[in-house]
């Protein structure tokens, strides 16, 4: 587990590394910018894969009994939470998952609540599928986002028919303590509103923070959550597009199935159905030695940023391997610092105007790459505001 190896991803139809042109100008960038790492995934699924591609027979798949109970058997480790195989349902995506599920659980003309900034598909599939924003922004206070529980419950007051959680969020980084997630599923219960939480981070996580499930707290929220989970950030495989959701309400999964046939969705291509089975079964010991340098990168960013280019701030992230910058010491507006970025940085990271009117004068940054590259990539941060 060589994490310090930089791996050449270019001409390798990687969106981070050769799609830059569209949104940049230029791929003559350091690309820090997606949220995927420049890691490979554990062995085992490579070898997995491998194995997989030497049959030469790629007919349709199924998720057998074995994917379902490494599953389970994750969820019970990671999270503390015995889920029951008939809850979880596949789905190529988390972005896939939560359109489906607002279609399921809403009508045309709902509204959905948000908390911003927040990962840009949360507003894209509500507006997509004919449905209103409806924002509770997050309060950022000594450097820590907080939610604002009056606005939440006044939102969900006023007719709001579902909440989309992230947790752990993107991209403040912050991982929702239990307290927290009781005082929002208390809210809901209240005005009857399903919640969809997407939970894709919930493996990215820095002691002493710990992830809980929503769903996992009390009967009434078991019952009123779609949960999305998948092994692509956990280990790395996004490109191949697998993920599961799970809900154990009975009549709100048929719902969703119904949703899923009606866009001809049933099943996993073959090399997903490989990869959501090996990376459970065999990852930990890969995720295991991931997080202590994913956390060493972080405090390695922050330090630097602190020491060399103190006008930024940074939120520290309870979760995810992304750094949230506070840009707004510089006095330059969102397309000032994308532009001295690119022309003098030579860096390629994410506007934070891309998460909603809150994060603007702010840009995402991904540290889930080598220390070199890293190193670098600072190096740049520091040369685009001198």
């Amino acid at each position: 587990m060589d994490f310090d190896k930089v791996i050449d991803r270019k001409n390798t139809d990687s969106v981070k590394w050769c799609g830059m042109e569209q949104i940049f100008g230029t791929n003559d960038l350091l690309p820090m910018w997606v949220a995927d790492m420049d890691f490979p995934p554990p062995s085992e699924i490579l070898d997995a894969l491998t194995e997989r591609v030497n049959h030469p027979v790629f007919g349709y798949s199924i998720l057998n009994e074995d994917t379902f109970n490494t599953i389970k058997q994750w969820m019970k480790n990671r999270y503390h939470w015995n889920i029951s195989e008939k809850w979880i349902l596949p789905s190529p995506g988390v972005v896939t998952s939560i359109a489906f599920s607002i279609q399921t659980v809403t009508k045309p003309n709902d509204g959905v609540l948000i908390q911003t900034p927040v990962y840009t598909p949360f507003y894209q599939m509500i507006e997509a599928n004919g449905r209103k924003i409806v924002k509770n922004p997050l309060v950022l206070k000594n450097g820590k986002y907080e939610i604002d529980f009056d606005d939440f419950e006044k939102k969900c007051q006023s007719g709001v028919k579902l909440f989309l959680l992230c947790n752990p969020h993107n991209p403040v980084g912050r991982v929702w303590t239990r307290e927290e997630l009781e005082k929002m599923g208390e809210i809901c219960e209240k005005y009857g509103v399903n919640i969809v939480s997407d939970e894709i981070h919930a493996d990215i996580i820095y002691k002493p923070n710990v992830h809980t499930p929503i769903a996992s707290i009390n009967e009434d929220l078991l019952n009123r959550t779609i949960a999305l989970f998948a092994p692509s950030k956990t280990f790395n495989i996004p490109g191949i597009q697998s993920s599961f959701i799970v809900i154990p309400n009975d009549t709100i999964r048929l719902q969703l199935q119904k949703t899923e046939q009606k866009i001809g969705f049933h099943r996993l291509n073959l090399f997903a159905n490989t990869v959501l089975n090996t990376a459970y079964k065999y990852g930990e010991r890969w995720l295991d030695n991931l997080l202590p340098y994913l956390k060493d990168n972080i405090d390695f960013a922050i330090d630097y940023i602190h020491r060399e280019i103190p006008y930024l701030k940074v939120a520290y992230p309870e979760g995810t391997y992304l750094l949230w910058i506070d840009c707004r010491e510089t006095g330059l507006n969102d397309e000032e610092i994308k532009h001295r970025l690119v022309n003098k940085g030579k860096l390629a990271l994410e506007q934070g105007s891309k998460y909603g009117v809150e994060g603007s004068g702010f840009v995402r940054m991904n540290i889930g790459c080598p220390r070199p590259l890293l190193e670098e990539g600072l190096r740049r941060l520091k040369q685009a505001f001198q």
